[in-house]
């Protein structure tokens, strides 16, 4: 099919409607149907990428195969359509900025004044267009952050506008935006929303499908009245109630023809059904599970579930290849003591220790691990919860009582863990770290080869610190066998523990890459050892 069609997700009334879940549905549903189809996200924020984000600002910070620096939608994108992203699937202000300051630094403008029109929004369109023009895709959706309204979207919105003229039938305009319930008046108001369309026609869009994400059912009264005066169909205002879980999105969207109202809107005519069998399926298992489990997922940023979204999504797929529910338990490290470890976790099936960076709540996450190696309760460390696990396995087992890593006390006199080399002398943090894809070799006869299945995989980083290979033998004469190599750099990537049910840590990032359609190995091994060990001992 071509050429390309461009679909643009914007957002009204208020934040954190689920824009991005949308976008993933929608291409869920298009991708049923046969076609290749990509998500990318605008970010209007002037950071270059979120990787310097605070979690407690925007939420966990994603990370693509090829090494991007994104937003968390990325992870949404990738878990619905089991396709990976890339940089070019997440592009902020800060990068448009930035690329056009070097742009007229080189002299690229030829003298011109450089502004917002057109040299901005040109530069926006090019980054929309990337996709397309790899001939790898029939749809690109783009989905816009902010709101309609913010000074922050405005240049966003008259790229799209300079599209939508430029692509005419290649491309279309879906508004998500909110039909609140006032409790005391018993009903739905669609003001707001009458209201966010107008301001998108202020300028220059019309959005020629509206998303209604409600807490109630809008009736055809209702949909009527919101087509009247947003000038669409009432076929085209489309109802998007809350509901129980994120994967139930593309269900409720087919159900309201979401994806056949998009297609018509495009010119592009299909006998195809969407397939959504393994979804369903997915879902039958995920609603019914016959058992559960409790696992503790200690980080300092549980306040805030977004900061492990990926984690908490891994939990829900790991969980329904073992027909199980998982129950997770965030807690904070700073929280955990020596003397109060036993009655936080000895209710726990199971343990994950957040990545992160820092050392405020490292002693509690130490101490939460010393508990669950000593108790034989299945565990996960990742990234940094490798580290922990090997500076509390250092400091008990190995008796090296001022273990540490030179993150957290640069004068320890047993860095266990250390700063790679090629890291001491950067200065800037954003996009310096060890990041993306990079391969593993699995030691044959290991607990992690056998989790796996194969001797070879890559994975996803985020870090700038390593297990200090100075302390490998001592390691791995103790029992804290090093059985995943990047033999590449010669870098620890995976420990075990050798007499332990499941003792696993690993320096990557496991939960970037687990979907619906393929769980991550680790998570769904996690989750068996924990019904395991609630079985014999939690009876």
């Amino acid at each position: 099919m071509a050429p390309t069609k461009y679909i643009f997700v914007l957002g009204g009334v208020t934040s954190s409607l689920g824009k991005g879940i949308i976008s993933a549905s929608l291409a869920k549903l298009i991708q049923a149907r046969g076609y290749r189809v990509t998500i990318q996200k605008l970010d209007p924020y002037i950071n270059v990428d979120p990787g310097t984000l605070n979690p407690y600002e925007h939420g966990e910070c994603y990370v693509t195969e090829d090494g991007a620096e994104t937003d968390l939608d990325l992870g949404h994108y990738e878990r619905f359509l089991n396709d990976p992203t890339t940089q070019a699937n997440n592009i902020t202000t800060g990068r448009i900025y930035q690329t056009v300051i070097q742009k007229e630094r080189r002299g690229d403008y030829l003298g011109e004044t450089v502004q917002v029109i057109p040299h901005i929004t040109d530069e926006i369109k090019k980054s929309i267009k990337v996709l397309g023009k790899t001939g790898d895709y029939d749809f690109v959706i783009t989905e816009i952050g902010g709101t309609v309204g913010d000074i922050e979207s405005l240049p966003y919105i008259e790229a799209v506008r300079q599209l939508r003229w430029e692509k005419e039938h290649d491309s279309l305009v879906i508004h998500l935006t909110l039909v609140p319930y006032l409790a005391a008046a018993g009903e739905l108001k669609t003001k707001p929303t009458q209201h966010s369309v107008k301001s998108l026609l202020e300028l220059g869009v019309q959005p020629e499908i509206l998303v209604c994400r409600t807490e109630h059912p809008l009736n055809k009264g209702l949909k009527d009245k919101i087509a009247l005066f947003c000038n669409v169909d009432s076929s085209e205002v489309i109802e998007s109630i809350d509901t129980s879980t994120i994967y139930n999105v593309p269900i409720l969207m087919a159900k309201e023809k979401l994806d056949q109202v998009a297609l018509k809107k495009l010119h592009v005519e299909t006998n195809l059904e969407a397939d959504l069998t393994l979804w369903k399926g997915f879902l039958n298992r995920l609603k019914h599970p016959v058992d559960e489990v409790n696992i503790a997922l200690v980080g300092k940023y549980v306040e805030l579930k977004d900061s492990y979204k990926s984690i908490n999504e891994a939990f829900i797929h790991g969980g329904v290849m073992n027909d199980s529910k998982v129950n997770v338990h965030m807690i904070h490290s700073e929280s955990i003591t020596e003397d109060n470890a036993k009655e936080k976790l000895e209710h726990m099936d199971g343990l994950v220790v957040a990545p992160g960076f820092g050392k405020r709540g490292i002693e509690g996450k130490i101490e939460a691990i010393r508990f669950v190696r000593e108790q034989q309760i299945p565990f996960l460390g990742i990234c940094l919860g490798m580290q922990c696990a090997v500076i509390e396995f250092a400091r008990n087992v190995l008796k090296l009582k001022d273990a540490h890593s030179t993150e957290m006390d640069d004068q320890t006199k047993h860095p266990v863990i250390d700063l790679m080399l090629d890291q001491k002398k950067l200065e800037d943090k954003g996009g310096t770290m060890r990041l993306g894809k990079y391969p593993c070799e699995i030691k044959d006869g290991s607990k992690v080869f056998d989790i796996y299945g194969k001797k070879y995989v890559k994975e996803r980083h985020r870090h700038r610190y390593e297990f200090n290979n100075e302390y490998k033998d001592q390691f791995n004469n103790a029992g804290m066998l090093p059985v995943g190599i990047n033999t590449q750099d010669n870098l620890v990537e995976i420990i075990e523990l050798e007499n332990h049910p499941w003792f696993v840590g690993v320096q990557f990032h496991p939960e970037y890459k687990s979907t619906v359609n393929n769980p991550h190995p680790l998570f769904t091994g996690l989750i068996k050892a924990a019904k395991k060990y609630k079985h014999k001992v939690h009876k």
